[in-house]
């Protein structure tokens, strides 16, 4: 049973992200450069790495890795996004993406690192994703995790984990920061090192590119009548809009 319901969940992911495709390329929290620049400088990857992006939808962070001497294996379920992703890299030989899951028994390492960006909160089962990416790895390779958080109450957890899903279908939980950490710990990854960083979200252009599962007035108005949980606090802007401050952190972590 629970086979099938991971499986379910990776056909809404699909369709749901075949749909958004264009909208998620040009989303300002995907594309940010500077963003991208940080990620690869935590990573610290050494030159010429071979790396698997795991859920690497449009292939911005491979883009980045690519730019930066690495070589790339992306894999994502959405096959929109593939197509999206092999145009963005299509001048090289460097780079492939794979329409499919992680867990295929096709994908064999041992692959220098792992990366995933904005993935977590779509994951049935956390550990399991993790500990997927350490199997394909090989000894002293390094697994790098960058996702949106949520707050260490639960209370405020619940609340923003709600509005999240309310908003996005196949959304299933931000993770507080110290939660994340303790998921590396428990693959068996040493030296952690963990990096926090805050950025905002535009309401109108997050609400509009997700899978909505409420009308876009009643999330808002929950938004604006919520408790301000560290990691999601709404504030209304000059003019109406609302912009949401959020948190994400970069987790790094190797394989002994």
């Amino acid at each position: 049973m629970a086979e099938h319901h991971h499986i379910d969940h990776d056909d809404a992911l699909a369709a749901a992200f075949d749909g958004q495709a264009a909208r998620f390329e040009r989303a300002p929290v995907q594309t940010d450069p500077e963003a991208l620049a940080r990620l690869v400088r935590f990573a610290d990857l050494a030159p010429d790495s071979l790396l698997l992006d795991a859920g690497c939808g449009p292939g911005l962070v491979s883009r980045a890795f690519l730019d930066s001497g690495h070589r790339i294996v992306g894999v994502d379920l959405s096959r929109e996004m593939i197509e999206r992703a092999r145009l963005r890299c299509s001048e090289t030989d460097r780079v492939t993406f794979l329409q499919g899951s992680i867990f295929d028994s096709t994908l064999v390492g041992p692959f220098d690192a792992c990366i995933s960006r904005y993935v977590l909160h779509h994951v049935i089962d956390p550990p399991t994703f993790l500990l997927r990416q350490v199997e394909l790895l090989r000894p002293g390779g390094i697994v790098v995790l960058n996702d949106h958080t949520s707050s260490p109450d639960p209370h405020q957890a619940a609340w923003h984990n709600a509005i999240e899903t309310l908003r996005d279908r196949t959304h299933t939980a931000n993770l507080s920061p110290g939660v994340i950490v303790d998921l590396f710990a428990a693959s068996g990854l040493d030296l952690i090192r963990v990096v926090e960083e805050v950025f905002t979200l535009d309401f109108d252009e997050w609400f509009d590119r997700g899978t909505p599962t409420a009308p876009k007035p009643q999330v808002r108005s929950l938004i604006d009548a919520g408790p301000r949980s560290r990691g999601f606090v709404g504030r209304t802007l000059s003019g109406g809009r609302l912009q949401i401050e959020c948190r994400r952190v970069i987790v790094r972590g190797v394989k002994p």
